[in-house]
């Protein structure tokens, strides 16, 4: 045990006080299943060509015929372009003529021209997608990984402010702001006027919705038990993050207008403002802030909802007194500091932003597989809900290490047998592809609870927004990476399997925590092999504080 716990072990591991804080920061995780990944049906790209305006008189089988055809690259079958149309001077002309098209006229010779008149949109599946109201298909195609792209950006940005405004300011605080910030761009983002306003709000939904995760995910960390802490930060918030991901589709199937959808996304939202009544600053963070007082209040009313009664005094005076004297400010810079926690930092930052690209590519991927959109975005989904019951099964009983190395390692491996898959075995292929999604999902839930053990509590949001912000890296780049479909299908699958394997091997190097408390400064951290207590490092003035005081309150232990 480290010096908090033990003195914060009167309070049981599972109480009242337990049990609310652990519900309700999982329930704030929920909007964080919608946000983003919505995109899946509010920029899904319907079947579309050229419009060929109704005012125009042509008779029937040149209508019919104005859409030359061409090979689909995919199947090799001829199917209506999509970008473009045989020029409509010359079709009215043949068909005031009364000239019949492929007996009177070869239309290979006839001139082609873009869509002038803008496209005709299949209404089937969806009433709108921001890529039928603003024509972002043809030259414009591009706009569409570009949207994806920018909420990531905002994500990445999020991870860089919000762990260091947490680590300031208070886990508590930064988390309602932020859950703020998430539900009313998103209601904003509804009555956008024009793509570029849609993807400037979109950014800003990003920034919320990874520092509200950050923040409910180290306070959960911090004021929970050892046994309790396990299962939150692996199976709990994931499993309400992925009951998020499951009801999506199902808003999305009854709401095809995009604009309704995330009008109706936004409710969950306002439901929140309660809870701030409810959930407690982390009393860690008080402590480590030299607030005391404040820290023993929220301690006194927990052991008053679990009925327990506090001791007279719960941090003693030499206790407080070393809090004090190891209190510095801490920034992201300080993950660079030392030898030892560099390495372990930048082992960390390429595994994140491996296991992001396979998970968010992969998420993104749902509506181009075979089928019905919103079954398979269900099912990607459903997928997820035995992989955190399994990521939680491996960290309470396996190593830290090697549960990352197979999970990620066999990820890889069924993401490249997809290529080996015949073309005709589409079911085949979508079972590996769903397998290798259940592996990156129980990677991932793994590698966020083993970063905040790894990580010491004056620099732990910091250290966990700095993952994610490398983690952002990769799902910035993921939607290109589905983008590369249209060149070969097998790509990404060849390229996210070998990258996501790759980072799995690499992972072994990082250092165990199974069974260790959580670190409270930098000195507790654990040691990346070949970086030993006797490498050489000359410390400064506040981090020979900081070593004195661990020496002084190991003694007291």
């Amino acid at each position: 045990m480290t010096d908090y716990e033990a003195a914060t072990a009167f309070l049981g591991e599972w109480g009242r006080f337990q049990k609310e804080v652990f519900f309700l920061l999982c329930l704030t995780v929920v909007p964080n299943g919608f946000s983003g990944l919505h995109v899946v049906f509010i920029a899904d790209t319907p079947p579309h060509m050229c419009l060929i305006p109704a005012h125009v008189n042509l008779t029937a089988a040149w209508r019919n015929s104005s859409i030359p055809l061409e090979e689909e690259n995919h199947s090799g079958a001829s199917v209506r372009s999509k970008c473009s149309r045989y020029k409509l001077e010359d079709v009215k002309r043949f068909s005031d003529g009364g000239l019949l098209p492929g007996v009177d006229v070869d239309l290979a010779n006839v001139s082609m021209e873009s869509c002038l008149d803008g496209w005709e949109y299949d209404r089937s599946v969806y009433i709108s997608t921001i890529i039928s109201e603003w024509d972002l298909v043809c030259d414009n195609r591009w706009k569409n990984p570009l949207t994806s792209s920018i909420f990531f950006c905002g994500v990445f940005t999020g991870s860089f402010i919000s762990g260091q405004l947490s680590d300031r300011y208070g886990r508590k605080i930064v988390l309602f702001v932020t859950l703020a910030v998430q539900t009313l761009f998103t209601l904003f983002q509804a009555f956008s006027p024009s793509w570029t306003v849609f993807c400037a709000m979109f950014f800003v939904v990003g920034v919320g919705q990874i520092s509200n995760y950050m923040a409910a995910f180290v306070l959960g960390t911090e004021i929970l038990g050892p046994r309790v802490r396990t299962v939150f930060s692996t199976a709990g918030m994931s499993v309400f993050f992925g009951v998020g991901y499951m009801l999506l589709p199902l808003f999305a199937y009854f709401l095809r207008d995009w604009r309704k959808l995330l009008l109706c996304l936004t409710l969950p939202g306002f439901l929140f403002v309660p809870l701030w009544w409810y959930i407690p600053e982390s009393p860690r963070w008080l402590l480590s802030q030299g607030r005391v007082e404040e820290a023993e209040a929220v301690l006194r009313d927990a052991a008053k909802r679990n009925k327990i009664e506090p001791p007279p005094v719960i941090f003693g005076p030499l206790q407080t007194e070393l809090q004090c004297e190891t209190r510095k400010a801490h920034n992201i810079c300080d993950l660079l500091r030392s030898r030892n926690i560099r390495w372990i930092s930048l082992m960390l930052w390429l595994v994140w932003n491996s296991v992001s690209i396979a998970y968010f590519a992969l998420s993104l991927n749902t509506s181009n597989l075979h089928g019905n959109a919103y079954f398979n975005s269900f099912l990607s989904a459903v997928v997820e809900m035995p992989a955190y019951t399994l990521s939680w099964a491996m960290f309470r009983w396996c190593s830290r290490r090697l549960s990352l190395l197979s999970t990620l390692f066999m990820g890889g491996l069924f993401l490249l047998f997809i290529k080996l898959i015949p073309a005709n075995l589409i079911y085949l292929a979508i079972t590996l592809e769903m397998m290798g999604k259940f592996a990156v999902t129980t990677a991932f839930a793994i590698v966020y609870a083993y970063t905040a053990e790894l990580y010491p509590t004056v620099l732990r949001t910091t250290a966990m927004g700095a993952c994610s912000m490398a983690s952002r890296l990769g799902s910035i780049i993921a939607p290109y990476f589905i983008y590369l479909r249209s060149y070969s299908i097998s790509l990404p699958y060849i390229l996210m399997g070998s990258i996501t394997a790759l980072s799995g091997l690499l992972s072994l190097l990082l250092p165990e925590s199974y069974g260790m408390p959580l670190p409270d400064t930098i000195a507790h951290m654990q040691h990346f092999p070949g970086c030993c207590q006797k490498t050489p490092y000359t410390l400064t003035h506040s981090e020979e504080k900081e070593n004195a005081a661990d020496k002084k309150s190991s003694v007291v232990l």
